[in-house]
């Protein structure tokens, strides 16, 4: 048995999040956008970037768009998203910045028809055009990001992963880790070859194995349906390195989502800010209808 985000015991069977395969991404049929949305994830949210102790640069980037337009709201939702770039010298910046700008707007182009489709071919168009600037300038050759991003629409979050970078979802006493490391470490761990705490300690725990940037790249995509008072947090490895998942969410919860970034990276600082550290917290507080929204001057 394991715990629900409740804490109450589930079966193993049941899972919690759901991940998609390419071929379900692709295969869904065009239709006619919403007028607007059923659901409005009520959301505080709070964001923290930090150099670190250790970088000259801060290769990590974060960014959001919180769309007010009904149809982008019922189409798209809202986004927060970070990056961990990699390169040397100012590329990784680049990277990361390169592939946060171009991930929103091809996201939010609606003649995509579904959301889970959009986050495939907006993480596509990122990583084409990070590979064409790596191959068109000599001092950017190699370079490339980590990107993890939550789009929030209707009452589901959507979370497309590439790299190293993290989704959590907390909700009530459990936090659970969405996404999956592309690390060589982690994909040992999984295959059973070395512990969690091996992993953490290897020499080759920064290697990954998918990232913007790469000859072809297969994001992941997951669907978490959400309950009011879940809290999201994405980061970057700068974080994980130095703070365990218990302290995360212990923070997460006893802070407002913009105390609760201050405080995180304060602690992976503390801890001897080993990289650039990078935390994005999304509360949600509520799940409105349209109706309520308006009403609260929400939309």
């Amino acid at each position: 048995m394991q715990s629900s985000h409740s804490g109450q015991p589930v079966n193993d069977e049941v899972e919690i999040t759901a991940k998609f395969r390419r071929s379900e991404v692709l295969a869904q049929p065009p239709r006619e956008p919403k007028a607007q949305p059923d659901i409005v994830p009520f959301v505080r949210f709070g964001a923290k970037t930090d150099l670190g102790n250790v970088r000259e640069n801060n290769e990590d980037k974060f960014d959001f768009f919180e769309p007010t337009e009904p149809v982008l709201l019922a189409e798209r939702g809202s986004v927060y998203a970070v990056c961990d770039g990699m390169g040397g010298h100012s590329a990784g910046q680049i990277a990361s910045e390169l592939a946060l700008k171009t991930f929103l707007k091809a996201y939010y182009d609606l003649e995509l028809p579904d959301i889970d489709t959009a986050l495939y071919s907006a993480v596509q168009a990122a990583n084409a055009l990070v590979r064409e600037v790596a191959q068109s300038i000599p001092g950017r050759r190699g370079m490339g990001t980590t990107l993890t991003a939550a789009a929030l629409c209707e009452g589901d979050a959507h979370i497309v992963h590439v790299g190293d970078s993290r989704c959590y979802l907390i909700r009530g006493e459990v936090i659970e880790q969405i996404t999956d490391d592309h690390s060589y470490v982690m994909e040992q761990v999984r295959q059973g070859l070395l512990s969690p705490e091996e992993a953490q300690h290897s020499p080759y725990r920064n290697v990954i194995t998918r990232s913007i940037g790469m000859d072809a790249l297969e994001p992941d995509i997951y669907r978490v349906p959400l309950q009011a008072g879940d809290r999201l947090v994405l980061c970057t490895d700068g974080l994980t390195t130095h703070v365990p998942d218990a302290q995360i969410a212990e923070v997460v919860r006893s802070h407002s989502p913009s105390a609760a970034a201050q405080r995180l990276v304060e602690m992976a600082l503390e801890d001897g800010g080993s990289d650039n550290v990078t935390v994005v917290v999304v509360h949600i507080l509520e799940l409105l209808s349209w109706e309520q929204a308006r009403q609260i001057g929400w939309v």
